[in-house]
C-alpha cells in the first residue's frame, strides 16, 4: 500500500478521511484480546495482536465463489458467498467475519443452519458437527448497501463508493464489507467472481478474465484467481472505465482498466508495467502469478492505492515509484503474506526498498542517497516515532517508521553483507514462502544462514529499537 502523497520515503501516513462510515474497526477490535477455541467450537479470532478478532478458528477456506450483482445508481449489492472449506478441529459452530449486509440464506452443506450476529462475527452453528478433516460448503445469500469501515488510522477500507461505481480495497479489514471471509492473511485460497453490473460499467477482479456477456442491459464478468489469496488483497471493484488486455513476452495476461479522467496521466506509466515487472523477477524471483495489470480509479475519498493480487488499485493515476511499489507487493504482501499485521514492515520496508532500488538502477538517486537524506532528519521526528519491527497498534501499521525505517533496515543488510549475499537473501525468501506466510524472525534467521553472520544487532536496532539509531552511520 500507499499513501496519498505517493512517494514512501517520504510518507507522513494515510490521511484522515473526512467521510462519515457506519463502523469503525477500531471499536470493532476489542482490547480483551484473541478468542480462544472452547472445545469443538472455532474461535473468533486467530490472536493478531492487533486485530484479534480477525481471521477465524477451527477451518480453512480452499476456494471462495463470490456472485455479485450491483447497482452503482442505488449503490445496492447482491451477493452470494460459497465458502469450500476443510474442519482442522471438530466443529459444532465455527465464525465468519461479515459485517453490515442483510443475510437472507445460509447453509452447510445442504441443510439450513442457525446464525446469529455479534459485531463483524457471523456465528453459524451447523446442523450437525462436522468432524476435524471434513470438507464441507457454506453458502451465504446477501443484500443491501456496503459500507467501507474506519481504519484504526482514520482512511476508508473496504467497499468504498464513487461516483460510478466502487473503489474496493480490502487491507487490513475491508473484505467483510462485501463477502463472508476468513479474513487474516493466514489463511488464504483461490477465487471465482461472478460480478453483474449495469452494462455502461466494468467489474475488475482479481486474476485472469474467463468471459463476459452482456444481456438486458448488463455485463457479466467472470474472473478467476488461482494462486492462493489472503482475503483483505480481493477486489471487485466497479466503475466506467477504459479496457486495454494484451499479453507480455513472458506470457503474462495483463488487463488495465483505468478510468478516462485518468487515463492521459496515467497511459506513460501504465506503459512500463512489463518492464517493471520484468525488471522486478530479475531482483526478487519469477513472477508469482500468471496475470497482472492495474485498476486506475478516480476515487478522491481514499488516498491510497493498494496491491490487490495480480491488479494493483489506484486511487489515482500512478506516478512510477507508485506503480514499483504496488508491483513489488506481489511478492513481498501478496505471494509472501504474513502471519500477523504486527511484521506489516515485511511487506511496505520491501516494496520501499524496491522504489529506492528502482531510482537507484534507472538514473536516480542511489539508495546510499535516499538512506543518508532520510538519516539527516532530526531525532524527533515521525520517522523515530516507533520501531517497524513493532509499530505497536493497528493505528501505527501505515505509519511513516513501518515504509521508510523498513526500506533503511534492508539497506543498513544490505550494506553488512554485501549486494551478492542481500540479493540472494531476497531472493531465497521470495522462494522459501512463496504461496505461503512468513515471520520477522524467519527472514532474520535466513539473512543470518545466506550471509554467515550474526546480525542480531542489527535487527535489534533498526527494527526493534526506540529512538534514531545512533552512530556516524546509523549503526
Amino acid at each position: 500500500m500507499t499513501h496519498p502523497r505517493r512517494r514512501a520515503t517520504t510518507l507522513l501516513g494515510r490521511r484522515a478521511v473526512a467521510a462519515t462510515v457506519p463502523v469503525a474497526v477500531a471499536a470493532l477490535l476489542t482490547a480483551a484480546g484473541p478468542a480462544t477455541a472452547a472445545g469443538p467450537t472455532g474461535a473468533s479470532g486467530v490472536g493478531d495482536p492487533y486485530f484479534p478478532l480477525a481471521g477465524n478458528g477451527g477451518y480453512h477456506v480452499a476456494h471462495y465463489d463470490l456472485t455479485l450483482r450491483y447497482d452503482p445508481a442505488t449503490r445496492h449489492l447482491d451477493g452470494e458467498a460459497v465458502l469450500t472449506a476443510r474442519a482442522t478441529q471438530r466443529l459444532t459452530r465455527f465464525d465468519l467475519d461479515f459485517h453490515g449486509l442483510k443475510i437472507t440464506a445460509l447453509t452447510v452443506g445442504h441443510a439450513k443452519a442457525d446464525y446469529r450476529r455479534d459485531g463483524q462475527e457471523l456465528v453459524v452453528t451447523p446442523e450437525r458437527a462436522l468432524r476435524k478433516g471434513e470438507e464441507f460448503r457454506v453458502t451465504v445469500a446477501y443484500n443491501g448497501t456496503p459500507a467501507p469501515v474506519t481504519d484504526p488510522d482514520g482512511s476508508l477500507d473496504g467497499w468504498i463508493p464513487t461516483d460510478d461505481g466502487a473503489f474496493v480495497a480490502g487491507e487490513p479489514q475491508g473484505a467483510m464489507t462485501w463477502f463472508p471471509a476468513d479474513n487474516h492473511p493466514l489463511d488464504k485460497s483461490s477465487y471465482d467472481f461472478t460480478i453483474t453490473v449495469p452494462a455502461d460499467r466494468t467489474a475488475v477482479a482479481n486474476g485472469v478474465l474467463l468471459g463476459q456477456r452482456t444481456a438486458k442491459g448488463r455485463t457479466t464478468f467472470r474472473w478467476r484467481q488461482s494462486e492462493p489469496m489472503a482475503a483483505y488483497l480481493a477486489t471487485a471493484t466497479v466503475g466506467k472505465f477504459q479496457v486495454k488486455q494484451y499479453t507480455t513476452r513472458d506470457g503474462l495476461k495483463v488487463y488495465d482498466a483505468v478510468d478516462p479522467r485518468e487515463a492521459t496521466a496515467a497511459a506513460p506509466v501504465l506503459k512500463q508495467l512489463p518492464s517493471v515487472l520484468e525488471w522486478e523477477s530479475r531482483l526478487f524471483g519469477p513472477y508469482p502469478f500468471r496475470a497482472a495489470g492495474s485498476i486506475v480509479d478516480r476515487a478522491p475519498n481514499v488516498g491510497y492505492a493498494l496491491e490487490t493480487q495480480t491488479r494493483p488499485v489506484y486511487d489515482r493515476a500512478p506516478d512510477l515509484s507508485t506503480l514499483v511499489h504496488e508491483s513489488a507487493h506481489q511478492w513481498f504482501g501478496d505471494s509472501v503474506s504474513l502471519t500477523s499485521w504486527k511484521d506489516i514492515w515485511l511487506n511496505e520496508g520491501f516494496a520501499t526498498y524496491a522504489e529506492w532500488l528502482y531510482a537507484e538502477q534507472h538514473g536516480g538517486d542511489s539508495a546510499q542517497q535516499t538512506f543518508d537524506s532520510l538519516y539527516a532528519t532530526p531525532a524527533d521526528d515521525g520517522l523515530w516515532e516507533f520501531p517497524p519491527g513493532d509499530p505497536g497498534s493497528g493505528a501505527n501499521i501505515f505509519g511513516t517508521p513501518v515504509y521508510a525505517r523498513g526500506a533503511m533496515t534492508l539497506h543498513v543488510l544490505r550494506t553488512t553483507v554485501g549486494d551478492r549475499a542481500f540479493f540472494r537473501v531476497l531472493r531465497a525468501w521470495a522462494a522459501a514462502h512463496r504461496y505461503g506466510n512468513g515471520t520477522t524472525a524467519q527472514f532474520e534467521r535466513l539473512a543470518e544462514r545466506e550471509s554467515g553472520q550474526d546480525l542480531g544487532a542489527l535487527f535489534q536496532t533498526w527494527l526493534y529499537g526506540r529512538g534514531k539509531p545512533g552512530g556516524p552511520s546509523g549503526s
